[in-house]
């Protein structure tokens, strides 16, 4: 059986032959990953198939030893996160990196905090924080999040779903070109992982590229577009919940299918 569900046109974010090493253990063998503008791309393997690695090389998070990435046609190089972020690309980790004790709004801009106009911005460093609810309200109306009525809640008194929509909303502000999301569900329940599968949706609909990483097979046939398989470090095939179902996808995983990899 083939492999089919290539995407059409131009990749937005291409790896080629990624190859790291930690020491004897490898974490990539070669990999290569294409996303497609306005899709989401599930990435998804067994634990020790290398999905973590793959993710962190194209977030800058590592430097892979061997092999490009190129976004949006040319190559580049990250060598931190804030470099990928310099280009376009963010990402929302497992561990949500937001401030419990900042609101909603201040977590949205948080390293990227709106100025005062005039000299109170430009040399007392004055925060615009009106400004930045104002956004912070649009932003969230606009990717259709109506869990957050209140922009000046800290954080911390959010539940787990709300504080994973702060997060992913912050990633679609500033993440021109590709949002990353690293097991967005894992700790929510059925109706929180359902309101960030409506978001990932929306994502794409405002025509944000994503990429997913999950474990939860029902949720990457629900809302992914194709579906990269890592199996021991290397890309075992990319698949589409239209010509494979839930079995294929763990038999290629486990190595009982084989695909050709495409």
């Amino acid at each position: 059986m083939s492999t089919d569900g290539t995407g059409s046109g131009e990749p937005i974010l291409q790896a080629t032959g990624l190859v790291k090493t930690y020491g004897r253990v490898v974490g990539l063998d070669g990999v290569d990953l294409e996303l497609y503008p306005g899709e989401v791309l599930a990435v998804i393997g067994d634990n020790g198939a290398g999905k973590s690695t793959l993710i962190k090389c194209l977030t800058g998070a590592e430097i892979p030893d061997e092999g490009t990435i190129r976004l949006e046609g040319r190559q580049v190089h990250f060598k931190r996160p804030q470099d990928a972020r310099a280009h376009g690309i963010e990402t929302v980790y497992q561990t949500l990196a937001v401030s419990p004790a900042l609101d909603v709004a201040a977590n949205l801009f948080l390293g990227r905090e709106l100025r005062k106009p005039g000299p109170l911005g430009t040399v007392l460093r004055v925060i615009d924080r009106k400004r930045m609810r104002q956004r912070a309200e649009e932003e969230l109306a606009e990717m259709g999040i109506t869990t957050l009525q209140d922009v000046t809640v800290p954080v911390e008194n959010l539940s787990g779903g709300q504080r994973q929509a702060v997060a992913v909303a912050r990633a679609a502000a500033f993440g021109s070109k590709v949002v990353v999301l690293d097991e967005p569900t894992a700790a929510l329940g059925v109706r929180e992982s359902q309101q960030v599968l409506e978001m990932i949706a929306s994502l794409r609909d405002r025509g944000v590229p994503v990429i997913l990483i999950s474990h939860d097979m029902p949720q990457v046939f629900e809302v992914a577009d194709r579906i990269h398989v890592q199996r021991l470090g290397k890309r075992a095939a990319t698949i589409t919940p239209r010509t494979h179902s839930m079995t294929d996808a763990v038999a290629i995983m486990t190595g009982a299918m084989r695909e050709d990899v495409r």
